[in-house]
């Protein structure tokens, strides 16, 4: 059972949680996923399994979302799950207003974390310092936005915009939704997200957990090939000897492909998915040398 699962999580658990319900469902103990959702978020939630759990770096990064900005509140966790800390009414913002700023946010951009979330200062994790009352400076990291657009405008006390956001890795949506408050002035915090796409997987095409549990019990369910969801890496074909000797950890000096250091899939000659290559210089000339090798070949 090796190979992918795209995932649509349900409201109320982590992806901690999620992981733990793919073992059970499956009865297998090589599960991990690739991206982690808040809680009260829902949608693509990707999930490796058996041995792919060695490819979910090499998966797509970019990420796209649904969500709900509402303004004249601020949270302590930038998302209706936290704490009050402001509240007026801002029935005043216009469309225009939240429009015109939405440019502010694209391109490569410096981003403030919310307090509550998993990244790790000293080795311990923002919400639990938080959780305990321990006051840290919260490290600004880069992130990239491709896209936002304002979709739906819902005027009242509380305005919501509904945005539609593609963006790299790392990106925090609670964030975009507070900073964004804050440029109006009014305060804003996240009031629904649903990641419509991750990694390469798409929520049309996603499973639910009960979705998942039936196909196990009837033992109907498939895995995402591997070859498939690495589909957007460029792919070279070895030769029978040749990929004997890949697998075995010896460096193949053939034309690159790609540049040095970038991954590719490597193939045999039947097509059997044989793992993760990269082109190196090494004092045979430029030889594709293994990233990972899975053992055993997986299609």
């Amino acid at each position: 059972m090796d190979g992918f699962l795209n995932l649509h999580k349900p409201a109320g658990l982590t992806s901690h949680d999620c992981v733990a319900w793919v073992r059970r469902s499956l009865k297998m103990k090589r599960v991990g996923h690739g991206g982690t959702l808040d809680p009260a978020a829902t949608g693509v939630l990707p999930i490796a399994l058996g041995r792919a759990t060695r490819l979910l770096q090499f998966l797509q990064q970019d990420k796209v979302y649904w969500a709900i900005a509402r303004f004249g509140i601020t949270t302590t966790t930038d998302d209706l799950e936290g704490d009050i800390r402001t509240q007026a009414p801002a029935a005043h913002l216009t469309r225009d207003q939240v429009e015109a700023l939405l440019p502010k946010f694209l391109g490569t951009i410096q981003q403030l974390p919310p307090a509550y979330s998993a990244i790790q200062v000293g080795g311990q994790r923002l919400y639990d310092l938080a959780r305990a009352g321990v006051a840290v400076d919260v490290p600004v990291r880069t992130v990239t936005i491709y896209q936002i657009d304002l979709l739906d405008w819902r005027p009242g006390d509380f305005p919501e915009a509904e945005l539609a956001i593609a963006c790299g890795a790392g990106t925090y949506i609670r964030s975009i939704a507070r900073d964004l408050g804050n440029l109006l002035g009014t305060g804003g915090t996240l009031a629904s997200l649903i990641r419509t796409q991750s990694h390469g997987f798409d929520l049309a095409a996603s499973l639910t957990l009960e979705d998942l549990a039936a196909q196990a019990e009837a033992g109907t369910f498939e895995p995402i090939p591997a070859a498939i969801a690495l589909a957007h890496l460029p792919a070279l074909t070895l030769a029978p000897p040749d990929a004997l000797r890949w697998t075995q950890g010896q460096p193949i000096a053939t034309d690159p492909v790609t540049d040095l250091d970038a991954p590719l899939r490597v193939h045999d000659s039947c097509n059997k998915f044989l793992g993760i290559g990269k082109f190196r210089a090494t004092q045979q000339g430029i030889c594709l040398v293994p990233w990972v090798v899975l053992a055993g070949q997986m299609d």
